[in-house]
């Protein structure tokens, strides 16, 4: 790698953010923490190569490590209660409700909504990272925002309250 300050400062720069998408991909600190090292290790293998946006390179890299996970994690996950996430919100009461409830969604659902709704990337965009049709985004979107008004009702009165 010659260009080792330039990926240094891409690093720097945009670190915190790769760490608030990857949270809210894995619902885990920690988890989260080793999505962000691996996606950076192949950036940083291949940092000459990057010819489009290293940033597009790495959330890419993300979603498709994340994806991997899902196929070879089988044991049933266990939510921490206590936990220092890296997500912040104005209103720590509505950022506790949301991170409860993502919770409660499989990994694939979470995953499709954060990349629809926190990513804001089309059904077409979050289709070609995460390599499924489009049509399954649309479904597991319909499905995942079904399930989140019926576990956290919570949710629709924090903000209504806003709005």
């Amino acid at each position: 790698m010659t260009d080792r300050s330039g990926f240094d400062q891409f690093v720097h720069a945009r670190g915190p953010a790769l760490a608030r998408t990857a949270y809210l991909l894995t619902g885990d600190h920690h988890l989260a923490e080793d999505l962000v090292q691996a996606a950076l290790v192949q950036a940083a293998k291949h940092w000459e190569r990057i010819e489009t946006s290293p940033e597009a390179y790495v959330r890419r890299t993300m979603y498709h490590q994340n994806i991997s996970w899902w196929r070879r994690r089988k044991l049933a996950e266990t939510p921490l209660e206590q936990y220092d996430a890296p997500v912040a919100a104005a209103d720590p009461t509505l950022r506790l409700t949301l991170e409860q409830a993502l919770r409660r969604l499989t990994p694939r659902q979470r995953t499709v909504l954060v990349l629809r709704y926190f990513e804001d990337l089309t059904e077409v965009q979050t289709a070609t990272a995460l390599g499924i049709s489009s049509g399954a985004v649309k479904s597991m979107s319909r499905d995942a925002l079904r399930r989140l008004r019926a576990l956290a009702p919570e949710l629709a009165d924090l903000v209504g309250a806003d709005a």
